[in-house]
């Protein structure tokens, strides 16, 4: 979306790989270059994984990760950080993690080193991934890095305090993931401040169609993204809960995107499952939500969360994920925020039954993005970033 909208004002290419699946890094797209929505994109097949020796490595340097993340804790990170910014603890064992991570492109590394005086400014996202490392360490002095950064474990790796000290400018999505940063990395980090973006909105698929294609229920509580362990959370007992406390609702749980269990974690009568839906029944199904939900305790900013906002639609959201709290404060409750079960049974409840609470939340909601997440706004902060590599 970002790169999409730069095309007015630079010559822009997308540097990524041939990878569709982040479990397996299996080289699924082809090698070269296309056009795609005026962007250039450029695909480079990745190392063949070997996912013994990643294991291994990933085992090996876990101390490091587990020092930092405990001082951390204590909140004496940020000021160790001002004494001792470049961390080497372990650095050789999460170096080879890197090296042998589902997205390492040999390919795309050689070609960020022997291009990089044709470009003005790259802008690596998402620091959890190999492609960002590299890239950020090969340029620095030319990286706009988008870190997309949450409370978990690949983010306290020690190599990432190269990466967050030395790149010319960081962009975060929103307040709770720089201060968390700051934590993190202390006052020697690199310059840093709010990007973010904003939102899609597609025209929508006919309903009627979408409606009878995936069996969509008229009353239903909708989660949009991948549906694994670390992103739904307890959603499934949860909601299962609330419907044996609440037998006479008739709200059913829908669950749109791809499926990464090994096996579907509850079969019950209430949880419909769709697989992937296009951009235009993803918002016809959107519109017709009565409520969303966003369990997931990681995020950095949460896309799911501002287009249903956009749309209308009260939130209940993961109360244990600082960014989603932050929008729940933000927006003037326009989201609510639960932690448990027993608080997810009382919210859903309350927003289940009150169709009042619904649409005063709903109209919060689309005013909080339309003053915080207009493109307008996103596009002039990237691009007074921009300026300063002139």
């Amino acid at each position: 979306m970002l790169a999409e909208r730069l095309v007015d004002g630079y010559d822009v290419e997308v540097l990524t790989t041939c990878v569709r699946n982040y479990n397996t890094g299996v080289n699924e797209l082809p090698a070269g270059c296309e056009i795609c929505n005026g962007v250039l994109v450029r695909r480079f097949s990745v190392a063949p994984i070997d996912g013994l020796k990643h294991r291994q490595y990933s085992k090996e340097e876990k101390p490091a990760r587990k020092w930092r993340r405990f001082l951390f804790r204590l909140g004496i990170l940020k000021y160790y950080s001002g004494i001792f910014p470049i961390w080497r603890l372990k650095r050789e064992a999460e170096l080879k993690s890197f090296l042998s991570s589902p997205f390492y492109s040999p390919d795309m590394c050689n070609y960020v080193r022997e291009n990089k005086d044709q470009y003005k400014v790259f802008i690596p996202i998402n620091m959890a991934e190999s492609t960002t490392y590299f890239t950020a360490m090969e340029v620095p002095s030319k990286t706009l890095l988008i870190p997309t950064m949450h409370n978990q474990g690949v983010f306290f790796k020690a190599i990432q305090t190269d990466v967050m000290t030395r790149v010319a400018y960081i962009g975060f999505n929103t307040k709770a993931e720089q201060v968390l940063a700051e934590r993190v990395f202390g006052k020697k980090m690199a310059p840093h401040g709010i990007i973010s973006v904003g939102i899609e909105v597609s025209e929508p698929a006919s309903w009627e169609t979408t409606r009878e294609k995936y069996k969509i229920p008229s009353d239903y509580l909708l989660y949009m993204g991948r549906i694994d362990p670390g992103k739904v959370g307890d959603v499934f007992d949860y909601f299962v809960s609330y419907k044996k406390k609440y037998p006479q609702s008739l709200l059913q749980l829908v669950m749109v995107g791809g499926l990464n269990f090994e096996q579907i974690p509850f079969l019950h009568k209430d949880i419909v499952y769709t697989g992937f839906v296009s951009e235009a029944e993803k918002i016809s199904i959107l519109q017709h939500a009565k409520i969303v939900i966003n369990p997931s305790k990681f995020e950095s900013l949460s896309l799911i969360l501002l287009e249903a906002m956009n749309q209308g639609k009260p939130m209940l959201v993961n109360g244990k994920c600082a960014v989603l709290r932050e929008h729940c404060i933000r927006s003037n409750n326009a989201a609510l925020p639960y932690v448990g079960k027993k608080k997810f049974i009382s919210k859903l409840y309350r927003l289940d039954m009150s169709k009042k609470t619904r649409d005063e939340m709903g109209e919060k909601g689309k005013q909080y993005v339309a003053c915080n997440y207009d493109w307008v706004i996103v596009m002039s902060r990237l691009k007074k970033c921009i300026i300063m590599f002139d």
